[in-house]
């Protein structure tokens, strides 16, 4: 009878666990279908709300490294002027990896079609949880 309780008591922490990590990856995987719909309707202002508005946030592409939110945000607004620019952006999830309870690691493929010339790459994302809430603090995308 003890091996049992001990049995059912592992597979419903296992079931929990899980259960929370389902979440927390649901959470980030919103994260990107909402930064999909703002950025086909051209607004990247709020785009770029899936990143954590700090310093300290990190956007790593073709032209090098920019840091800061906002530095972020001017990036996108420069590099895409207007819609034309931006296409329709599809992303296609490559993998999602649990780091720690306040981290994931994100691997992807983007794609802009555009009348201007498709473009297309993969990226990286490192999520971290802050104040309750999943923010992208790290991207990589070529």
């Amino acid at each position: 009878m003890q091996k049992i309780c001990l049995l059912l008591l592992c597979v419903s922490f296992t079931y929990h666990r899980a259960l929370a990590q389902s979440a927390d990856e649901r959470a980030i995987l919103k994260i990107l279908e909402e930064q999909t719909l703002y950025w086909n309707k051209g607004d990247l202002d709020n785009f770029v709300k899936g990143y954590w508005n700090n310093d300290s946030v990190m956007f790593i592409g073709s032209k090098g490294v920019v840091y800061g939110y906002q530095h972020t945000l001017q990036r996108y607004k420069t590099t895409y002027s207007d819609t034309a620019q931006m296409g329709k952006l599809k992303f296609t999830i490559l993998h999602v990896k649990r780091l720690s309870p306040e981290y994931y690691f994100v691997v992807g493929k983007w794609a802009l079609h555009r009348s201007v010339g498709d473009l297309d790459g993969h990226f990286t994302l490192l999520c971290r949880k802050i104040k309750g809430v999943w923010k992208i603090i790290a991207d990589h995308s070529s």
